[in-house]
């Protein structure tokens, strides 16, 4: 490898951006990082928006507070390149100014657009039949959820007419970032595949004229495509400026926070697996093929290693639901904790704290939470099953359940789901022995356990797991300008922080409870439907 590289990473979530500064030689070190936050807005309709100045703004002030902290000046930073959240919509106008506020991955409001484009005509799972199979066949998925970036396309088109008139490009978060950057209107591969607008077929790879047509979508507002590891362009003297960077910095296009992850674990071979819980969760494996599951929606994304695919199976709230458990459940037990032990507050950066008193809490409890479950579908769900009218529960709760067996049973529901995709991926697969664990979750052992525990896997956590996806796009700055050879090499560059074992004593218990978890939503969709469906007028 040749000499150190300083690269910046930016890890854009749904609640916050993080600035990461790595130096990559013969390991990718996390120098130091900062983190800002900013709102996102759940409206009543359904909708889930966020301002892109927010995201700009994010970036300025913890590039600028990194920086500062590790004493690096902005000329030694050899480049620099992004982990976004994905299948979010921002639609820009000729001068490359957003025309509406950004459109989250979470936003449903484009029920009626869905039910019309593809829950109408002649259906095969009740899809339509038609668009279904030219979807799978051309991307290997299809836009078969309401919250699939088409559909929110469709309803800004249908709502905002004198919005959509001056639409230029469809971009996704990263893309308008490196829009921001660079004055280049690029898309990567990733982003692209995730349209389900976007042939990923090996040596057909390209906008889909028969999709765009199928869908209503204009060809004009496709931009470029691109793969992760492309230099998309320089730092304009205007967006160095505003970072404190060099005018000229080398900008790597990147990828989006799945396929980053998968490198930033070292999951670039056909056959590696890894789990992630952050803000949302999934389970993914890297494929030689594209395949897709519709029954369970689980789809294949092109990914960052020339030639593979990322096998994708998702949960809307993941450790969502561990925030949750924090601001709601547990106010009680914290407030106990920091009475008797002097924790400082969360803005004195008790968090950590507060966050390592509940992982106590999960290790001090009994396996199985006295039979209690908790179905973690508080924002609805897409894999295994796709309903944005799912939420979460308490089932099994008796006179004996204290917030303490409430708490454990959050993890095992999160975990719980974990297996189910688990259990979907490896029968159109093969069987999976270990996991890479990653995402803010993956730094509680007591997670981590309960992980093993549930799906009987060995589950590697690997350093840092919080910034996994920060690490990844490091790793891509260095394979772009010739830094580290190849994917594989990168992969060697990752270390697992500490390796879990599934503890049998448990496995009774836990079989038991998963059978009972995979019956909660069949037994509930019906009333699911009747207190949260949209009531969409008849047209």
């Amino acid at each position: 490898m040749a000499d150190r590289l300083h690269a910046l990473a930016y890890d854009v979530g749904t609640t916050s951006t993080k600035t990461c500064l790595y130096a990559l030689d013969r390991t990718v070190t996390l120098v130091d990082s900062a983190s800002s936050a900013y709102p996102l807005r759940i409206l009543p309709s359904g909708g889930a928006e966020q301002d892109p100045e927010d995201w700009w703004n994010a970036m300025r002030a913890t590039t600028h507070e990194v920086l500062g902290r590790a004493g690096i000046s902005a000329a030694s930073i050899g480049a620099l390149s992004f982990c976004c959240q994905m299948q979010g919509l921002v639609l820009v106008d000729a001068q490359g100014r957003p025309l509406r506020p950004a459109m989250s991955y979470m936003d449903q409001r484009a029920v009626a657009q869905w039910r019309r484009g593809m829950a109408s005509g002649l259906r095969i799972a009740g899809l339509n039949a038609r668009k279904l199979l030219l979807s799978l066949m051309i991307t290997g998925g299809a836009s078969a959820s309401v919250k699939d970036p088409v559909w929110k396309y469709t309803w800004v088109r249908e709502n905002e007419p004198e919005v959509f008139a001056r639409v230029h490009a469809w971009l996704d978060v990263r893309e308008y970032l490196l829009l921001r950057c660079t004055d280049s209107l690029i898309m990567t591969e990733d982003s692209a595949n995730a349209t389900f607008l976007y042939d990923s077929r090996p040596g057909r790879r390209g906008w889909s004229s028969a999709l765009l047509s199928a869908f209503g979508v204009d060809p004009r507002h496709m931009p470029r495509v691109t793969p992760c590891t492309a230099v998309v362009g320089h730092l304009t003297a205007a967006a160095a400026e505003d970072l404190g960077l060099a005018r000229g910095t080398p900008v790597v296009a990147g990828g989006g926070d799945v396929t980053m992850m998968a490198v930033g674990t070292g999951c670039v071979t056909p056959g590696d697996a890894h789990v992630y819980v952050g803000t949302s969760g999934w389970v993914s494996r890297v494929l030689a093929r594209r395949s897709v599951d519709l029954d369970h929606f689980i789809g294949s994304l092109i990914a960052a290693p020339p030639g593979c695919y990322n096998y994708i199976g998702e949960q809307e709230t993941s450790g969502k639901c561990l925030e949750w458990v924090r601001d709601h459940l547990a106010l009680d037990e914290i407030g106990i904790y920091q009475e008797q032990h002097k924790v400082p507050d969360r803005s004195d950066g008790g968090t950590a704290t507060l966050l390592e008193y509940l992982d106590r809490v999960v290790q001090e409890t009994e396996a199985g939470s006295g039979g209690a479950l908790f179905a973690p579908w508080l924002h609805g769900n897409r894999s295994p099953f796709e309903d944005p009218n799912a939420r979460g529960m308490f089932f099994n709760i008796g006179l004996d359940t204290g917030k303490r067996k409430l708490i454990r049973a959050v993890v095992e529901g999160i975990a719980y789901h974990k297996r189910w995709i688990l259990e979907c991926i490896e029968e159109k697969t093969s069987p999976i022995q270990s996991v890479r664990f990653a995402g803010g979750g993956a730094v509680a052992d007591g997670t981590c356990q309960v992980l093993a525990d549930v799906t009987g896997k060995r589950v590697e956590a690997v350093r840092s797991p919080q910034n996994a996806g920060a690490a990844g796009a490091a790793l891509v700055c260095g394979i772009a300008l010739g830094q580290v050879p190849d994917f594989p090499s990168a992969a060697g560059l990752v270390s697992v922080r500490k390796t879990y074992l599934p503890d049998p004593r448990t496995t009774a218990v836990h079989e038991r409870g998963f059978q009972v978890y995979k019956n909660l939503y069949p037994s509930n969709k019906r009333n699911f439907a009747l207190l949260n469906a949209p009531r969409i007028p008849a047209e």
